[in-house]
């Protein structure tokens, strides 16, 4: 089926916010979902899904990835990543974060954005080095992107996460 002139139905669901549809789209598109904090401000009557509210709002590194809102649930889980109740303290933290189905809005289960409470590790180099190898035997960006999805330490290395965007620039020339 051609898609080039069609409009997805997530359109209308996009925000100035990271949001579960934003998230839909990286997986599908084999984009990591580990992102690094540059700052998390306290914002007050800041325009959120149509309406004001005060927020915590994680702002990263990544210059491609929007904003996220914080609620109470992930304030807390990074809050105890960090050992830490101040938002400024949160600065640097490496997040990576899923969609959970599961999470209820006004007693509806509408799904949600969260993060993930365990810690970010780096592999080993040894395991560097095997997937260098890995790496260096695909020819495609399918193969890329399933070798990719194939163990969640590759997303959660940033080691790791340089090799494959290194590989996929140069499928691309």
């Amino acid at each position: 089926m051609e898609s080039k002139n069609k409009t997805h139905f997530r359109k209308v669901f996009k925000s100035d916010h990271l949001g579960s549809a934003d998230i839909e789209e990286y997986i599908e598109e084999g984009k990591s979902l580990i992102f690094t904090i540059k700052e998390v401000k306290q914002e007050y009557k800041t325009k959120v899904a149509g309406k004001a509210i005060d927020a915590n709002i994680a702002y990263f590194k990544e210059s491609n990835v929007k904003p996220l809102v914080l609620n109470a649930t992930n304030s807390r889980i990074l809050k105890n990543m960090t050992s830490s109740p101040f938002v400024e303290d949160w600065k640097g933290l490496r997040i990576e974060i899923y969609i959970d189905k599961d999470v209820k809005m006004k007693g509806e289960v509408v799904g949600g954005v969260r993060i993930k409470s365990k810690p970010l590790q780096e592999l080993t180099e040894q395991e560097l080095k095997v997937l260098r190898g890995k790496l260096a035997a695909l020819t495609t960006r399918e193969e890329l992107k399933e070798l990719y999805r194939s163990n969640t330490q590759y997303g959660l290395s940033k080691d790791a996460g340089k090799l494959f965007t290194n590989r996929g620039i140069e499928m691309e020339a």
